[in-house]
């Protein structure tokens, strides 16, 4: 009895020492992951947009307010905090507008292209949160357009950003479960050519590069990584097996859905950014419902 005890007693003090060694294993992987040097042919912007462009400004403000910009960095892009799950997880968004202790003070043309389509800092390191797989497809016009918005906010202070992540978040990141943006975005393509806004699904195509970073590259959703252990899974939006689309007869529905936050049967949806969503005009939002019934069929969860 005593041998079978020490036994076990080895055995558990054996696996400690393995999980111990796993975490700081994993945190150093996480680090030094975070730290690594990335190297993007940034291409330069084909337009650039005058300060007084008005029409260029107008969609500045309207790919902020519906990409996702403001949920982030908030309405005046100061900067918020929209993380915090109380167990060691808490993200809080950069300033980002031309106020005191604003991180793009000094981001050139060529800044902007390497942080929005590729997911990399000014001095080469990864971008831990910002989906920029969302905003790899961006044309050179929107690229312009929203850079000159951002450039016009008022003036408001705030601070970088600030990554608190919680010992599962990290060691995941360091193993390669979770990835960060530049990891995901295919960075020898060229800047994407513009297509006529219409509803119908090439416009709606387009449009769609706003859901990647939460329901995955095949748009067939499942657990979001690193987000909190209670968030839902992003929906699968493909024809495939689980698909959330057959809730929605036709556009009017999904349209319905886009700005009231609730399915047809009158249920709220978590997770998804509303305040976003609902700020599509229709020719968008009807467009992006003409690509979802085009797109490959994929069991839910595939991302």
């Amino acid at each position: 009895m005593k041998r079978w005890i020490k036994w076990v007693g080895g055995s558990l003090g054996a696996l400690a020492l393995l999980a111990a060694g796993a975490v700081v294993l994993g945190s150093q992987l996480a680090e030094r992951k975070g730290q690594r040097q990335i190297k993007v042919n940034v291409q330069p912007l084909a337009v650039s947009v005058a300060a007084g462009d008005g029409a260029a400004l107008a969609r500045g403000q309207y790919l902020f307010n519906t990409r996702g910009c403001a949920e982030c960095h908030g309405s005046g892009g100061a900067g918020r905090e929209f993380i915090n799950d109380g167990r060691g997880l808490r993200l809080v968004s950069p300033n980002i507008s031309p106020g005191a202790g604003n991180v793009v003070a000094a981001y050139t043309p060529a800044d902007w292209v390497r942080t929005l389509r590729h997911g990399v800092k000014p001095d080469g390191r990864p971008l831990f949160i910002m989906p920029s797989e969302d905003y790899n497809r961006f044309t050179d016009a929107d690229v312009a357009a929203l850079v000159a918005y951002v450039r016009s906010l008022p003036a408001a202070t705030g601070g970088p950003a600030q990554l608190q992540l919680s010992l599962p978040v990290k060691l995941l990141y360091g193993l390669g479960a979770i990835e960060d943006a530049a990891q995901k975005i295919d960075h020898s393509l060229p800047p994407a050519q513009p297509v006529a806004e219409g509803v119908n699904a090439a416009h709606g195509a387009y449009v769609a590069n706003m859901c990647i970073g939460c329901h995955g590259a095949g748009l067939s959703g499942g657990k979001i990584p690193g987000t909190p252990p209670d968030w839902a899974p992003a929906a699968n939006l493909t024809p495939g097996e689980g698909s959330a689309m057959v809730r929605y007869k036709d556009a009017g529905q999904f349209v319905a859905m886009l700005r009231s936050g609730k399915r047809p049967d009158g249920s709220a949806i978590t997770v998804m950014p509303f305040d976003s969503l609902r700020e599509l005009n229709d020719v968008d939002a009807q467009a992006l419902y003409a690509y979802l019934q085009t797109v490959p069929a994929r069991p839910a969860g595939q991302r």
